[in-house]
């Protein structure tokens, strides 16, 4: 690493530290920046990953997207580029030297407006895999970075600055390495961006019954090409996402809004409350009410 790299980081590494002192994340007036902060390694925790670009300047941290493991530190960024249900889990992280990390969130239809606004030329349609990976962090990401952190100093310059720092960002994740991810979904009528949209539709509707058929017509795939690409896309099938969806929502109703397990197995769409619990211990490794007890537990320590 060059010298450059090497205060840049210092300085991100000063600037994240100052802003979580008081507290394990920071949601920030820029509403796409979080900055985060943990003292010590976690246990794997389950959520959801929107389209965004995280990368920790301090300490490491593991996400599990199906049987694909993702793990990054101070050198590697992590990309996400449509809603992934996963596991993360802090890895490297001490009371002399916590985790530091940022993320900033991706409009999809940002990218699509700046690929369409700026020219960018076409490229051949390439296999992008996963809509998760990990690159090296370059010099001009952290710059970035560093800029739209420092706008938290002089709130009154968000309005204006931040969108043209994400913008930004965004340009120069569209011509890094993982540039063809991003291309991809954003390209009207690409098979990812179809089954990008299958996804969203699955966000919204997760608590209704499932048709593939009906979800590859939407997508414009036969149910085989759906399946295939689908999972390429997510490393899950369609029901497996819908089921890593549900689940997850029904955790966030027990836990942020004391919901109890059988109704919250009803809300997201299970008709079986048996069926929910074991899905839910099989999921998150204990049954509903040992599993939240045990998350507020952590919480209050």
């Amino acid at each position: 690493m060059n010298n450059r790299m090497k205060v840049a980081f210092e300085t991100l590494r000063e600037s994240i530290a100052r802003w979580t002192n008081t507290g394990n994340q920071f949601p920030s007036a820029i509403p796409v920046l979080s900055l985060f902060r943990e003292d010590e390694p976690t246990e794997p925790m389950s959520a959801v990953y929107e389209p965004s670009i995280c990368m920790v300047v301090q300490g490491a941290k593991r996400v599990l997207l199906g049987n694909e493991q993702y793990v990054y530190n101070d050198r590697q960024y992590l990309i996400t580029s449509v809603d992934l249900p996963t596991f993360f889990q802090v890895i490297e992280a001490s009371k002399e030297r916590p985790l530091l990390g940022l993320k900033v969130t991706i409009d999809i239809q940002e990218v699509s407006g700046l690929l369409v606004d700026s020219n960018f030329p076409h490229h051949r349609a390439q296999q992008s895999g996963h809509g998760m990976a990990t690159s090296e962090i370059t010099l001009p990401l952290l710059t970035a970075f560093q800029r739209l952190i420092d706008l938290l100093d002089e709130e009154h310059d968000i309005p204006v600055l931040a969108p043209i720092i994400q913008k930004e960002i965004i340009y120069l994740l569209l011509v890094g390495e993982q540039g063809a991810r991003l291309r991809q979904i954003a390209s009207t009528g690409s098979q990812s961006q179809h089954i990008a949209g299958a996804i969203e539709w699955l966000k919204n509707n997760f608590t209704q019954q499932l048709r593939i058929d009906d979800l590859a017509s939407k997508a414009r795939m036969s149910t085989s090409s759906f399946h295939n690409h689908f999972r390429s896309m997510t490393a899950l099938s369609p029901l497996q996402y819908q089921k890593h969806l549900r689940l997850h929502e029904a955790r966030r109703l027990m836990l942020a809004e004391r919901m109890d397990a059988a109704n919250a197995a009803f809300q997201v769409g299970y008709e079986s409350p048996s069926q929910f619990n074991r899905e839910y211990n099989r999921q998150f490794g204990a049954p509903p009410l040992r599993d939240i007890t045990k998350l507020r537990q952590m919480s209050a320590a």
